[in-house]
């Protein structure tokens, strides 16, 4: 089975094109008034009492690099001012790595996090295709330590925390910063032509999935320092903002994406497709209420949390979508049409800009978990799936798009050489 990954699966959507500018235009006061991407309010506008993260500055570089490679205005600069929060105020110039986060004042959160730095490396990676300036040294240097600090050979998985000097590693193990790091690392693969970290995502990928088969396809979340899944973790804290207790759906779709565009990247379209429908068929039973999507269940399938993030209902369309070309299933065009619709009418803020990060379970915007609206990342990504080229990447996507538009059209041939 192939895939023709030069080519999109259908025309350009408008009303994505569209959107996919304004979520651009909500975001640009994160990054334009300094070096950095600071949080955003529910009307735009930055927040000072919130600290300046490491994880928002590199999704705001990586979705400004996928403007600049879409030919919008004014998203090169912006790339570069978020870039220049990485190589500056963010880095860690004494001891190495990214702090996770500077406050207000200066004082800085010196947490050495797996999440924080596979988004340095997909920043970085998607700013190199880009042509910004100094993303290919960023970039170097975020796989170094991604790779010397983080990467447990063994396991074949990334480490989850250090503190500031490197001296004491956490014993907790995440799955979520290693579905990050699948995603750097086939952005770095693109961008660098190694296929060395293409097949580390694999062994990512891979490991990751037989652990989800042995466990009715619900993906476990956390684990012990042995690689040991820990079910019960924050079963007292079920409601934890970034460790949350029992099974995300929402990762079930992201992970479903995320090993149909690394077969697409190693040349291998079929060999993980049949997981990964079971990952979606799993996170749609267990995730969709009829209404829009809960955000986690116990390990039985019922909810726990109930409230709705617009970044689960952007990797349920995007995981469709998808689906659909790779397996030429309709029904998972259905869905996907279906769910454009849901977030069209329920996510997408009309009034004052970009999509309500969190909804309750009436489906009215809320702010019980995410205060304001400091993340276009998923939105964007959500948005472009279905009109680019299907690549390891969306950076690699855009530029293979770009590309083809800029190719000089071919002539007709001759009679002759017919």
């Amino acid at each position: 089975m192939s895939h023709e990954a030069s080519t999109p699966h259908r025309p350009a959507d408008a009303w994505r094109a569209d959107e996919v500018r304004r979520l651009l235009a909500f975001g640009a006061p994160s990054v334009d008034g300094s070096d950095g991407a600071v949080w955003l309010d529910d009307d735009g506008r930055p927040d000072p009492d919130q600290p300046v993260h490491t994880w928002i500055t590199s999704r705001m570089a990586h979705t400004y690099s996928l403007g600049e490679l879409l030919g919008v205005p004014g998203s090169a600069a912006r790339a570069d001012r978020a870039l220049a929060g990485l190589t500056g105020t963010l880095r860690d110039g004494e001891h190495g790595g990214w702090f996770a986060a500077r406050g207000p004042g200066g004082a800085v959160d010196g947490t050495k996090a797996a999440y924080a730095h596979a988004f340095v490396v997909l920043a970085a990676a998607s700013a190199s295709q880009a042509g910004r300036p100094g993303a290919g040294a960023l970039l170097d240097e975020a796989l170094s330590v991604l790779d010397e600090r983080f990467w447990e050979d063994e396991a074949g998985l990334l480490a989850d925390e250090w503190d500031r000097a490197w001296t004491t590693l956490a014993p907790y193990r995440g799955i979520n910063a290693n579905m990050h790091g699948v995603e750097a690392l086939l952005a770095a693969s693109d961008a660098t032509g190694d296929a060395r970290w293409r097949d580390r995502a694999a062994r990512i990928v891979d490991r990751t999935t037989a652990w989800a088969a042995d466990n009715d396809w619900r993906i476990p979340e956390h684990f012990t320092a042995g690689w040991a899944p820990d079910l019960a973790f924050n079963a007292d804290r079920p409601h934890d903002q970034f460790k949350p207790y029992g099974s995300t759906p929402g990762h079930g779709f992201e992970w479903a994406r995320l090993m149909l565009q690394l077969d697409v990247a190693a040349e291998q379209v079929g060999r993980r497709t049949d997981a990964a429908a079971r990952l979606f068929d799993r996170a749609l039973a267990d995730g969709f209420d009829g209404t829009g999507f809960v955000y986690t269940v116990d390990w039985s399938g019922d909810p726990v949390e109930r409230r709705r993030f617009h970044w689960v209902a952007a990797e349920a369309v995007a995981a469709a979508e998808v689906l659909a070309v790779v397996t030429g299933a309709s029904r998972y065009a259905e869905q996907a049409g279906a769910w454009w619709e849901l977030v069209r009418e329920r996510f997408v803020d009309h009034e004052h800009g970009s999509w309500h990060h969190e909804l309750d379970t009436a489906n009215r915007p809320s702010g019980d978990v995410w205060a304001g609206k400091p993340d276009i990342y998923h939105a964007v990504q959500a948005l472009l799936v279905p009109d680019l080229p299907l690549t390891g990447s969306l950076a690699e996507s855009a530029r293979r798009a770009r590309d083809a538009a800029a190719a000089p059209a071919q002539p007709p041939a001759s009679p002759a050489s017919r």
